[in-house]
């Protein structure tokens, strides 16, 4: 099954999407935006780039976790990843972004 995007409206009124795999696990998460057409466009860059591997890099958290973040060709974050427990995790989580990155599919829950 393929994955999508899902584009959602927070408490606070400001827009945020998930890419989801097909299983329906949150693969990254993007910052809040003020107006839905930057979402859109935050997307529309996921699509873009997500199937570059020089756009990820990886990070450990404080707490030794792993995680990923999506970046343009601008260097700006687009997405972070979840926290994983393992290197090998975190860099199955970027193949999944991969591989449903471009997916044409947005499920707007705003």
């Amino acid at each position: 099954m393929a994955g999508w995007f899902e584009l959602k409206k927070a408490n606070n009124g400001q827009f945020y999407f998930s890419l989801k795999a097909g299983n329906g696990e949150t693969i990254l998460t993007s910052e809040m935006y003020v107006a839905k057409s930057s979402a859109t466009s935050g997307i529309a860059s996921v699509q873009k780039n997500s199937g570059d591997g020089a756009r990820y890099k990886t990070a450990t958290s404080s707490n030794g976790k792993f995680y990923f973040t999506l970046r343009a060709g601008n260097n700006q974050v687009i997405g972070n990843s979840q926290m994983y427990s393992t290197e090998a995790a975190c860099n199955g989580g970027i193949e999944s972004s991969k591989q449903n990155g471009a997916t044409q599919d947005i499920r707007d829950n705003s």
